[in-house]
């Protein structure tokens, strides 16, 4: 059987054109949400939300490829390309996500072209030496497959067009992308991955790239740039993306996926409303705390801070906090409690199922 790319009518992917009108109903009243809320942040809070939101996509997008970014690196590359004071050195590797990232967010009414997704790519694979072609489409002559990682067994799950056809695939793709058509922001951004994950068109770094493009349709849909997680949501849901991706893989009918990809945008969108009232809650929690906590109290608080809107798995037990302030347990037990009397932490359980969580001052809807 054919692969899509190699089907009639390729590259019209057939779909009910009100796949996703409920999910973007949804969509832009959430949209609206957040936006009017943050209309009033302060602004070091919305640029720590930035910082955070961009950071978590591009740790989640290059975890899905099985590689792992040091999150201090990569916010601090992200600062320093905004101009803000870095906390921590760059790494290569960090850095070079951070580019993309940042370009997207910064520069998302711009049309795209070959020489951007060259720009992403090459700032991507700068300190690789394990690439051929770098910051231009794959020129190899053997095929471009996907293949199961099994010795014994392995199998072929796609197999792309051939490199001297992607040019002009890509040229076709991008006069596409660039197309104002009637197509909804949704499904076009669904549209815009599938398309490109089909054609392959690099060496290596296709799935970032293609999320990518996915962030910037979707902003350049809403005319802002969207901060939602989708990276971080598909990384969950990993297994039923790649099976979404899969089943497209030999046909043109692509009903199923704009299905998943609807209610991922949905969910990037709350993960997004949590983290954003959890950097609030940070800022108003240290203000109102400030001068009233000692050394080891802030210590932990920012500890837990660090652990992001899910906390530590259980909560916070007092041998965490032992393991972290390096106190004695009768110190441990006074400064618990006198977080909960101070409204930092609420206590739940007893004896050794005692555990401590973060109080939420904010009433903000996720």
């Amino acid at each position: 059987m054919p692969w899509n790319w190699e089907l009639p009518k390729w590259p019209h992917f057939i779909f009910e054109s009100a796949r996703l009108a409920k999910q973007e109903i949804f969509f832009f009243l959430e949209l609206g949400s957040a936006g009017a809320f943050l209309k009033n942040i302060q602004k070091n809070d919305y640029e720590r939300f930035v910082i955070e939101i961009l950071s978590q996509e591009g740790i989640e997008s290059s975890r899905i490829e099985g590689e792992f970014l040091d999150r201090e690196s990569l916010q601090s590359s992200i600062q320093q390309h905004f101009g803000l004071k870095a906390n921590k050195d760059k790494k290569p590797k960090e850095e070079g996500m951070a580019e993309p990232l940042c370009d997207v967010y910064q520069s998302y009414k711009e049309t795209l072209t070959h020489e951007m997704l060259f720009k992403w790519h090459k700032s991507l694979f700068k300190s690789s030496n394990h690439l051929e072609d770098i910051g231009k489409y794959r020129s190899h002559a053997e095929p471009m497959q996907i293949v199961s990682h099994r010795y014994d067994a392995p199998k072929v799950y796609f197999e792309a067009p051939p490199s001297k056809r992607v040019m002009s695939e890509m040229k076709h793709y991008i006069k596409w992308y660039n197309c104002n058509d009637n197509t909804s922001v949704l499904a076009k951004a669904a549209i815009a991955h599938v398309y490109f994950e089909s054609i392959h068109p690099f060496e290596d770094g296709n799935g970032r790239i293609g999320r990518l493009l996915v962030e910037k349709i979707i902003s350049q849909g809403v005319d802002r740039p969207v901060l939602i997680a989708v990276s971080k949501v598909l990384e969950k849901r990993k297994k039923e993306y790649y099976a979404a991706l899969e089943k497209c893989n030999k046909t043109l009918e692509i009903n199923h996926w704009l299905d998943f990809f609807g209610e991922v945008v949905l969910q990037a969108q709350q993960e997004s409303m949590k983290l954003l009232s959890f950097l609030v809650n940070k800022a108003k929690l240290m203000t109102r705390l400030q001068g009233q906590l000692n050394e080891r109290q802030e210590k932990v608080l920012l500890r837990i801070f660090r652990e992001g809107p899910e906390g530590f798995q259980g909560g916070l037990s007092a041998e965490n906090y032992l393991s972290i302030s390096k106190t004695s347990r009768a110190t441990a037990t006074r400064d618990l409690s006198d977080l909960v009397d101070k409204g930092a932490l609420r206590r739940t359980g007893e004896l050794r199922h005692t555990r401590y969580w973060l109080v939420n001052e904010l009433n903000l809807r996720t």
